[in-house]
């Protein structure tokens, strides 16, 4: 989408108030309905109810309802809490609870406050209302002016001044869209948003852009993206036509982290054009996760700082300008499940490649894109048969969880007992997931390819899929903590260096990896002895 902003004139005086008013009641409409919506009300009902109470046709209800639902969504997907939520921005009003601000700093904020909290009104594009039913831009004796309905067919016309200083400004191709639509009848939806800002009331456009077509496609190879918290950084895997690794990059984000928003933004899409402009250089389409949540920390983790930070950042903002600039650019995306990735990543390609487990993971990212299926590697089927080293494994986590208890137990720190928490939480998880592969060995069972009868048409791809997760997790759990974590890492308590699993991955040796040293040309000093 392209937001558009312009500032509005109006005839009057009267004009004027008669949309700050309708602006008033909107806000108002949306926090009401915000609050009805942690409450669970049903969309429809509350359509009318808001219609009802604020004197707002339903349109502008469900536009209200519409708003309500985003910040939501976004404050969800921030981890934040939503009852927490302070429409009109938290920093102003935790600077206006200060009780030695006063004078005109003080009625500076509170003006500011205002505009924020009751300056908003919105509608949603309708191609089927000629554009937008409520806040649509008409011409008037050959100048643009945008109709606002205050009411029942009662409307407000207002003057668009918007100067065009530079010659790609975009509101030239968004001004001759018009022109086209009202000469062919053709019409496109455009959302319109009035809001208040130093007394004035500005209107922004949004529109959806249009696209050339993909001149560098997947055909040519991807650059796969994977985005990391811990680090706070992106990972990008160029990997040819035929799935193999040809370069890797990595590109920090803690800038972003201590930046005001308006800094943030910027940041982003300069790391956006970086991204873009490697593809272009190398000739490749993009691949990132369509992620729905990025982990972000929890409490205990023995990271407060960064948590804080990362609770701030929606990094779906960073992926959503790559792939506009992408488009822009002629560059293919593609988006991919995210499941496994990492996994995979980490115990088939770090390994294989001595590369750490984010640019492993942005290869399969990559790989998936360009429609690889990852099997498992044979060494590591033959490792799931082998009983004599699961049980190894097994008294390996069971050791682990000992020791973690002990730690918990001398541990006085509440905040670092929840970290040991956690991570004897996951401990005894890869636990259970071992123990019950290894009954199902001993026993010779296999796993029901589906527990429905009903869907047995799905039964094929569920079984495959079932099996598939389950093998990769029980392979994490055999080899993190009895092989991995018995070899020093660069990070306590973060695992970067997957170099020992080279032996087992290439020779199937993994006897020999547990029990002496493990000389990885390549991955630097030789790690200790384990066993």
């Amino acid at each position: 989408m392209i937001t558009l902003e312009s500032l509005l004139e109006f005839q009057n005086e009267e004009d004027r108030q008669k949309v700050l008013d309708l602006m008033r009641r909107f806000s108002s409409a949306e926090r009401y309905g915000y609050q009805r919506l942690l409450e669970g009300w049903p969309r429809e009902e509350l359509k009318k109810h808001l219609a009802r109470v604020f004197q707002i046709n339903t349109r502008y209800a469900d536009d209200a309802i519409l708003k309500a639902s985003s910040v939501l969504k976004s404050c969800r997907e921030r981890g934040q809490s939503p009852s927490k939520v302070v429409f009109g921005g938290r920093n102003l009003f935790e600077k206006l609870k200060k009780k030695h601000l006063n004078g005109s700093r003080r009625e500076e904020l509170k003006r500011e406050w205002r505009e924020r909290r009751q300056g908003n009104l919105y509608s949603r594009g309708d191609r089927s209302k000629q554009g937008n039913l409520n806040l649509r831009f008409v011409w008037l004796e050959g100048e643009l002016y945008l109709r606002i309905c205050v009411g029942e067919r009662r409307w407000v016309w207002a003057k668009v001044v918007r100067p065009v200083k530079r010659e790609k400004d975009k509101w030239i191709g968004f001004i001759w869209s018009l022109y086209q639509a009202e000469k062919t009848g053709e019409w496109f939806p455009y959302d319109v948003e009035l809001k208040l800002r130093d007394g004035e009331i500005y209107a922004l456009v949004s529109v959806r852009e249009k696209f050339p077509p993909a001149t560098i496609t997947l055909e040519s190879g991807v650059l796969g993206i994977d985005v990391n918290a811990y680090p706070f950084h992106l990972a990008l895997a160029e990997v040819s036509p035929d799935g193999n690794l040809l370069g890797y990059e990595r590109i920090s984000l803690h800038e972003l982290l201590s930046a005001s928003h308006d800094r943030r933004e910027y940041l982003c899409w300069q790391v956006a054009y970086r991204v873009v402009n490697l593809a272009l250089e190398k000739g490749r389409a993009i691949a990132v996760e369509d992620l729905e949540k990025l982990p972000k920390g929890r409490r205990g983790d023995g990271l407060p700082k960064l948590r804080k930070k990362l609770q701030r950042w929606i990094y779906k903002s960073l992926l959503e300008k790559i792939e506009v600039l992408a488009k822009r650019h002629g560059v293919e995306v593609a988006k991919k499940d995210p499941a496994y990735t990492s996994v995979i990543g980490k115990l088939k390609y770090a390994p294989q490649y001595l590369v750490d487990k984010d640019v492993a993971g942005a290869l399969v990212v990559g790989r998936r894109a360009l429609g690889f299926e990852e099997k498992l590697p044979e060494s590591y089927e033959l490792l799931l048969q082998d009983e004599e080293y699961l049980l190894y494994a097994l008294a390996q986590l069971e050791e682990k969880i000992k020791e973690l208890k002990r730690e918990l137990k001398g541990e006085e720190n509440e905040w670092r007992k929840r970290a040991i928490k956690k991570r004897l939480s996951v401990t005894r998880s890869e636990l259970k997931t071992l123990q019950r592969h290894l009954r199902m060995l001993q026993s010779g069972e296999s796993e029901p390819v589906s527990r429905d009868p009903a869907d047995q048409r799905k039964e094929p791809v569920r079984g495959y899929l079932l099996r598939w997760r389950k093998s990769w997790r029980v392979l994490s759990a055999a080899l993190t903590v009895p092989l991995l974590e018995k070899f020093p890492q660069s990070s306590k308590g973060t695992l970067r260096d997957f170099s020992p699993l080279k032996t087992v991955l290439v020779a199937g040796d993994w006897k020999r990896a547990v029990r002496r040293l493990v000389p990885v040309p390549g991955a630097g000093a030789a790690v200790q002895e384990c066993g």
